[in-house]
């Protein structure tokens, strides 16, 4: 397999819109069960790119296969810190696509100058806990019962990771 880890542009909307509601439809691993419209993942990376915020797609024979970017707090007082999401399409986990975007965003996101990265994550999704580990993000906090699906909680580990 070859892929590239490139900056999103508005070519890569279409397939970032579908990826992310590809990972959004397993119901494992986002806040949202069902992804975005279109215009909502125009708005969004439009948004994000205007306040220079990191955001990169994942790119294999022409297609989106994985996402990472790192969201405004929109307050003055969180303006040194973002909030990461990251998702890699099924068929494209295990080969280490996940890992080099989020290196990829933090290293831009300490480039912007941001000190503080920070992200919640299901207590069930030990895959994707290990790697943030493995990237230097810690635990920080449980938020117990934050996610409910058809009656099941789960919960949340919230995890950061902090730039000198």
């Amino acid at each position: 397999m070859s892929y590239e880890i490139v900056p999103i542009t508005d070519e890569h909307i279409e397939g970032f819109c579908k990826a992310v509601s590809a990972v959004a439809q397993e119901r494992l691993y986002l806040l949202s069960l069902e992804g975005f419209t279109l215009e909502s993942s125009r708005l969004f990376v439009h948004g994000n790119r205007e306040k220079g915020m990191p955001h990169f797609v994942a790119i294999d024979n022409g297609n989106v296969v994985g996402w990472c970017d790192i969201r405004s707090q929109n307050f003055p007082i969180l303006e040194h810190s973002g909030e990461l999401g990251i998702g890699v399409i099924k068929s494209h986990r295990g080969k280490g696509i996940g890992e080099k975007l989020i290196l990829t965003t933090l290293t831009a996101a300490k480039e912007k100058g941001l000190t503080r990265v920070e992200l919640t994550v299901r207590e069930t999704n030990t895959n994707a806990i290990a790697l943030y580990k493995k990237v230097g993000f810690e635990i920080e906090g449980i938020l117990r019962n934050a996610i409910c699906i058809d009656g099941v909680y789960t919960n949340h580990i919230a995890m950061a990771i902090l730039f000198e």
